[in-house]
Parts: C-alpha cells; structure tokens; sequence
C-alpha cells in the first residue's frame, strides 16, 4: 500500500533540495535549509523539501547538511562543536537557522524528506516526528542508520513508521541483483523510494531493471541532483517518479505537461 507521504501529490514528485535558493535569494546572501530557503520552495509550490540533520553541541536536531561550518561560514569547527544559540546568530542574516520541529511546525502542509547525517541524531528524532510520520521520509546512506532511526520513531509511539528510502547498501545491492542470490522483495521490505544518482563516477546506477524491479514492488525512484529541465523530462520519460532539485521552481514548470 502506498505511504501517505505519497498520497494526494503530484506525481511526478518534484524535492526541493535544501529548500530553493534563486539567483535572487543567493545575492541576498540566503543560505540552504534555512526558513527562508524553505518559504520560497513552498511559494514556488513545491510539496516537497529535501533536507538534512545534524546535532547541535546542545542536542538540538537542525537542518544542516556539512559537517562542518567550513563551508558556509569559514569556520572549520563540527557543527556538533557549536551551540545552537551562536549557530542561530550565525543563520540569522542568511535565511534563519531551523531545527526539524521548527520546520515541522511553520510549514504544516510540506513533506520533508530528511537524511540523517550523524548517528547522534537518530533517538532525538523519534518524538519530534512521532506525530508527523504521515508526512516524512526518513533517510540515510547508511541502511543501519537509516533502521535506527525508523526504530526510534516507532519507540516513541508514532501510529504509523515514516516512509523511508534505501540507503547505499541496498542500492548497490539491487544494482548487482543478477549476480547475488538475494530476493528484491527481501531488500525492498518497507522501502518506499529508491533515492539515486543517474551514475556515480562511471557506474550507471539507474537502469532499465533497477526501475523495473521497484515499479513490482510499488516502490518510487527518484533522481538527484537534477537541475536541467531538459534532463528532467527526460528521466521522467525513462520511468522515473522524482526529481531532487536544486530548482523546485524550474522543475515545476518542466514537469507540468508530463
């Protein structure tokens, strides 16, 4: 049966990757996974947003994708190093800083996907989305965290488990599936989205058989990180169901005749 993440979307999806950051926004000096970042994906008319997690020196769960400041701000400290209240100073000329139950809570009608990007944050995450599984996907390339995290969701009592998509380990394993005596119905237990790149390095990663065997099992595949429209229609017309963008608001128009 289908995850109510998926329910009553667009289909094709279209996932605003770190929220939607225009030429605009950039010059403004708007950062990715800010408040802002995700404002303009939802007024672009994006339904979902793509984002990451990471905790703070305090424990707090927030919307950061490095592990580092470096990055963004220069400075070579973890974001686990640093407090969230010097880490909000820090956003607040750049967008906002967010952390996922502030997220959860200014945009009620968005569906977030959410890569875990550090173990710490695998149990805090359990009571913020317990009551929001209806409309969050749990992920991470690593299948353990991404398990763990589930776990912890379902630990603090949520009715339903989030959707979820695979990490890197299954993935490669259903790539090589011919040459592996592993069933894909066993590997796909309660994954609802493969999340690929087309290729990584010189490896084809999507393929005919990868989509075939997904499409059996009512499970979504969806491309990153796309931002060319005319790529875009492309991978649609292969099969695929999803663009992560950098350009929500490109990949709405491209994908709106499809």
């Amino acid at each position: 049966m289908t995850h109510p993440y998926f329910g009553k979307a667009r289909h094709p999806r279209v996932l605003a990757h770190r929220g939607l950051v225009t030429a605009a926004g950039g010059d403004s000096g708007v950062w990715e996974n800010t408040a802002a970042a995700f404002a303009a994906a939802h007024a672009a008319g994006a339904e979902y947003i793509e984002t990451d997690c990471r905790v703070t020196a305090d424990g707090d769960v927030v919307l950061f994708h490095d592990e580092t400041l470096a990055r963004l701000t220069g400075d070579p400290r973890r974001v686990d190093e640093v407090g969230t209240n010097e880490l909000t100073r820090l956003f607040s000329d750049h967008g906002g800083l967010l952390t996922v139950a502030d997220a959860l809570d200014s945009f009620p009608t968005a569906r977030f996907n959410i890569d875990v990007k550090t173990e710490a944050a695998v149990e805090p995450l359990g009571p913020i989305l317990v009551d929001h599984t209806h409309r969050v996907l749990v992920t991470s390339f690593s299948d353990a965290r991404r398990r763990a995290a589930v776990a912890a969701v379902m630990r603090a009592g949520a009715s339903m488990r989030p959707a979820t998509s695979a990490g890197s380990g299954t993935i490669a394993a259903l790539r090589g599936l011919s040459s592996i005596r592993v069933s894909p119905a066993r590997l796909l237990r309660d994954i609802d989205a493969l999340q690929i790149p087309e290729r990584r390095g010189r490896l084809r990663v999507l393929t005919p058989a990868l989509l075939r065997v997904a499409h059996r099992r009512g499970v979504e595949v969806h491309l990153w990180t796309v931002n060319d429209p005319i790529e875009m229609r492309r991978l649609i017309r292969l099969g695929v169901d999803g663009i992560v963008s950098d350009r929500a608001d490109v990949a709405l128009k491209a994908l709106e005749a499809i």
